[in-house]
């Protein structure tokens, strides 16, 4: 059975400290996941590129100038999303997961949601994001959220690129 406790997102920004057991956890989950759909799985984290693994044992290193969301169940994060700090007015959204058991809650919404209220209460203009291809469900929900394809950034191959406007009259 699927808990329906209220789902609360809380910032957590990386400035150091102790690692978020439930955060490295989900981040965990979702480079394994991306790892897999990409042809190249791997049976744990140890497996995982040198920089995905640095932001699951060290998140407050590797998103020291960023700010982690993490949606809660109780005690227990369910969802995560990383909003980097604004360059040139940009940010990037990086990162969403929902844990699997959860899903169908509007977690991954609500992540976005506060993400793009955050951005927006730093003056940011324009949040970007990056998908692959084949998480058709995430490019649907980007775009239900006001994402609209754009021309890529990356030279990854299946990369769709997203971005959306902050107009100060733009709601979350």
């Amino acid at each position: 059975m699927t808990d329906q406790r209220e789902i609360v997102v809380v910032r957590k920004p990386c400035q150091g400290g102790s690692v978020d057991e439930g955060l490295a956890a989900l981040l965990a989950a979702y480079h394994l996941q991306t790892q897999a759909e990409k042809g190249e799985a791997v049976t744990d984290v140890s497996g995982l590129p040198d920089r995905y693994r640095a932001e699951i044992l060290g998140p407050g290193a590797a998103f020291v100038d960023d700010v982690v969301l993490v949606a809660l169940s109780g005690d227990t994060a369910v969802g995560c999303l990383v909003v980097t700090a604004p360059v040139g007015g940009r940010s990037e959204v990086k990162r969403l997961w929902t844990d699997p058991a959860s899903r169908g809650r509007g977690i991954a919404s609500e992540l976005v949601g506060a993400a793009l209220a955050h951005a927006r209460e730093c003056g940011v203009s324009t949040v970007q994001l990056s998908v692959w291809k084949w998480r058709s469900g995430a490019i649907a929900l980007y775009e239900r959220l006001g994402f609209a394809v754009t021309e890529s950034w990356d030279e990854r191959e299946q990369l769709v690129c997203m971005e959306r406007a902050l107009g100060a009259d733009t709601a979350a």
